[in-house]
């Protein structure tokens, strides 16, 4: 299968085991590198700015990933979706298969994580399996990384709207903790969601440069 979707130009599904999440998978012609997505609470693979992003991604030359990273029978017991290390987890499982297709075995791995996910983006990282190119945060709560913020070594990329107050202040504590390379971006008019015309475009340009310049 691996070689097959290697070369692949079009969205395909795929369930990674052993859990059995659904996840999008889509690889560009010669992808630099594979971007991994962490949805916040209440979304998922389908989540319509995390597709948005993705696509624009992909016309730069990066593999997406976009998965659901509890099964539905686990999103119907709330404290789950809020389970950091358990969602972080998930993230490290999808790594960790993409690790093992032969057509991936040597791409880099970066995670863009959004609200909640970007904890988890965050923990994963820290934890290092595998081995985790970048991390870009875009309205994210990267604070909820807690004991594993200062174990990330991944270069981490925050991007909060300056709308967001309460989020850039805890955005702002999480960018002081951090002890990799690291930045904090306000996009301008922006609220928590980016709906703002505009504004998610800008996430993507800082996304995809952030992304670039810390290829392996």
């Amino acid at each position: 299968m691996a070689d097959d979707i290697s070369h692949a130009v079009h969205t395909t599904e795929v369930e990674i085991p052993p859990v059995g999440i659904k996840a999008i998978l889509t690889v560009p012609e010669n992808a630099t590198a594979m971007i991994i997505f962490a949805h916040g609470s209440g979304s998922g693979r389908l989540s319509p700015r995390n597709n948005y992003v993705a696509a624009a991604l992909r016309e730069d030359g990066f593999a997406t990933l976009l998965l659901d990273l509890l099964t539905p029978e686990e999103e119907q017991d709330r404290t789950n979706v809020f389970d950091i290390e358990l969602l972080a987890e998930r993230l490290s499982m999808a790594a960790r298969w993409i690790r093992e297709q032969p057509a991936f075995s040597e791409i880099p791995i970066c995670y863009f994580g959004a609200s909640t996910g970007a904890g988890a983006a965050l923990v994963a990282a820290a934890r290092d399996e595998p081995k985790v190119a970048a991390v870009v945060s875009r309205g994210g709560r990267p604070d909820l990384a807690g004991r594993w913020l200062d174990h990330v070594h991944a270069p981490t990329l925050l991007i909060v709207g300056s709308l967001d107050g309460q989020v850039i202040d805890l955005n702002k504590q999480a960018l002081d903790v951090l002890q990799c390379p690291k930045r904090m971006t306000i996009v301008t008019s922006a609220g928590h969601l980016f709906e703002e015309p505009g504004t998610l475009e800008e996430v993507i340009v800082h996304a995809s440069a952030w992304f670039s310049a810390h290829l392996e």
